[in-house]
């Protein structure tokens, strides 16, 4: 049966409008390579220990980077061991074993992840101690002895790295050669 134009140009209009559009894949990946290398080359800096916005830390040119460890802060009002309060520094009682509370903590803590072998338990456990810049040196102290109470004897304390003036750092090394 012969179709009239009309019939024809309809037929044919329909025939485009079922065509289906076609996803660009190539756009798509270039997105997703670009994403892959920013996330690969960014994280690397990324910073171990948490960040306490009422500690400012003493700075240091230290290059060493913190390893994953258990974080005791202290800051102007309480001691806080993996983000909780257990000793309040207008009240703490001290006895010759430390402060009772951070050493209650540290020996729950230690408790629940035994020794793996003799090795590790000759060395102590390791610890990470975040205490505002201006922090009593005695207070201080007194922290660093709980903790080697409690056999967290690998004492680390953590600063914000700077980076060193190339002065400062020839200035170090005439020092360091005795001239």
């Amino acid at each position: 049966m012969k179709q009239s134009k009309r019939v024809k140009r309809m037929e044919r209009h329909h025939r485009r409008a079922r065509k289906t559009s076609k996803l660009n894949l190539v756009s798509l990946m270039d997105i997703f390579t670009i994403l892959v290398f920013f996330l690969l080359v960014n994280s690397s800096d990324v910073e171990v220990l948490q960040n306490d916005k009422s500690i400012k830390l003493p700075e240091s040119v230290a290059e060493k980077k913190p390893e994953q460890t258990l974080v005791v802060v202290v800051n102007k009002e309480n001691i806080l061991v993996g983000g909780r309060e257990v000793a309040n520094l207008n009240t703490i009682k001290e006895t010759e074993e430390g402060i009772v509370g951070l050493k209650k903590e540290l020996d729950y803590l230690a408790e629940r992840s035994p020794y793996k072998d003799a090795e590790q338990a000759s060395l102590g456990r390791d610890v990470n101690i975040m205490a505002d810049k201006d922090t009593p040196y005695k207070l201080l102290k007194k922290v660093m002895k709980t903790c080697a109470k409690a056999d967290y004897r690998n004492i680390s304390l953590a600063v914000s790295q700077v980076v060193a003036d190339e002065s400062d750092l020839d200035a170090a090394v005439q020092l360091g050669s005795g001239g």
